[in-house]
């Protein structure tokens, strides 16, 4: 093994035990990471979540302009420093009929002019594939310092006409098409899984929601920090098991981040007479994509003692690239809680209980602001909002916000190192990322 390689052979060998994973060959279950180029966040910014774009007449186009500049702005980096610009999107095509979104990037500076950018599509997780593409580059030494931005504007169409666009994030004639609300189905009958094979009571989901929601009200840009608790509105069945109070937020929202390698991360740290180890860096990260079907998911998971195994995975995949032997390494965690039932699955997909047991650390606090490990001091999906295409961005910037103590009234004392969890679809593509300083 080469000098500086992490060989986690031993942590990616629990990939093995699902089905499928013996026949996926020793290049697709051996993580091997050359560490000759470290990604540092520099920074970054993001857009108040409880916006409505389309009441104060502005499109897609008008918040590139002011995410981007804001960005450059609050890193004090100038345009003309920024070599590569990535975008995550989900269906920009769809909820704005505009595509090609790299271009729009392009625009928002004429220093940007002829600068080589890349549209990224994941579902939910675009956010964080943008971000992955964008630091594969600086690895590979093609670039020292790249642009990263997610957005979504999703309150142009009606919640219904919104549910069938969002229904493309699945397989959408198996599993949308002529549906009301597919998307809380498919989360209702992750949780149905859960209580067939665990059990599992609506009152721990129902206090992930409560939680969720009230670390958004410390959370300055957080779509729901200034809702009023309508218990007879939340209590609205959607679909299954799934309320109103388990669901995500609708969100017009867009977030930017300065990513940076080794050599440029030197320069700006003397230029502002920090210390390199101050400034945060992605120490791992990890990315699965399982099929999309949500049932066939599920036959591939039977006997094993994860529901979404790859998903577990990635998870594996990001502690092992950092480092860390499990998730009591991490002061923290931002996790995909597009419904209460993904947030109770992170939960032992994390390992902070055993399999099944995700409750116990519910029932304990484990995962309150105060307590062992916090889970979504943002807020998460469903306090701070859920702009499909710009959420994995989002995590990575409060995961930067937490180990630079800059997250204000929702910071974790203490915190050095954040986990994330994005997923895309029905737990389909998962990227998780250990930040650090």
């Amino acid at each position: 093994m080469v000098p500086g390689a992490v060989d986690v052979t031993a942590v990616a060998a629990e990939g093995h035990r699902y089905r499928g994973a013996a026949t996926m060959g020793a290049p697709h279950c051996r993580i091997t990471q050359l560490m000759a180029q470290d990604t540092y966040i520099l920074g970054g910014y993001q857009t108040d979540f409880s916006r409505n774009w389309l009441k104060e007449g502005k499109q897609l186009w008008d918040i590139f302009a002011e995410v981007v500049n804001g960005a450059l702005e609050a890193t004090g980096i100038a345009a003309e420093d920024v070599q590569v610009g990535h975008v995550g999107n989900f269906a920009g095509e769809l909820y704005a009929m505009q595509g090609h979104l790299g271009a729009f990037l392009v625009g928002t500076n004429p220093a940007f002019a002829g600068l080589p950018t890349a549209r990224h599509e994941a579902a939910c997780a675009s956010g964080s594939v943008a971000v992955l593409a964008a630091t594969a580059e600086l690895e590979a030494g093609r670039y020292d310092l790249a642009l990263v931005l997610g957005i979504e504007q999703m309150k142009t169409v009606d919640s219904a006409r919104g549910g069938d666009f969002l229904g493309t994030a699945g397989w959408y004639e198996r599993e949308a098409k002529g549906i009301t609300y597919p998307f809380p189905k498919l989360f209702g009958r992750l949780g149905d899984e859960y209580d067939r094979r665990f059990g599992l009571k609506d009152e721990h989901l129902s206090r992930i929601s409560a939680i969720n929601f009230a670390n958004a009200r410390k959370n300055p840009l957080a779509q729901t920090r200034a809702w009023q608790n309508d218990e007879a509105k939340f209590a609205t069945q959607i679909a299954g098991r799934i309320k109103v109070s388990d669901c995500s937020q609708v969100t017009d929202g867009a977030v930017c981040v300065l990513l940076a390698s080794t050599r440029y991360a030197e320069k700006y740290a003397k230029g502002r007479g920090v210390a390199l180890d101050r400034i945060p860096r992605i120490l791992g990260w990890g990315h699965r994509t399982a099929t999309l079907g949500f049932d066939d998911k599920i036959r591939e998971s039977e006997g094993d003692p994860y529901v979404l195994p790859h998903t577990r995975q990635a998870i594996l995949d990001a502690f092992a690239r950092a480092g860390i032997a499990d998730v009591w390494g991490v002061d923290a965690i931002e996790t995909h809680d597009c419904f209460t039932t993904s947030e109770y699955m992170a939960i032992d997909h994390f390992g902070l209980t055993p399999p099944g047991q995700s409750w116990q650390a519910i029932e304990e606090g484990v995962i309150e602001l105060d307590g062992t490990l916090p889970i979504n001091p943002s807020g998460g999906l469903i306090g701070a909002g859920h702009p499909v295409g710009g959420t994995g961005v989002r995590q990575l910037l409060d995961a930067y916000r937490q180990v630079t103590e800059t997250a204000g009234e929702y910071q974790v004392v203490g915190a050095t190192k954040v986990a994330t969890l994005n997923i895309g679809g029905s737990g389909t593509t998962s990227c998780s990322f250990v930040v650090g300083n």
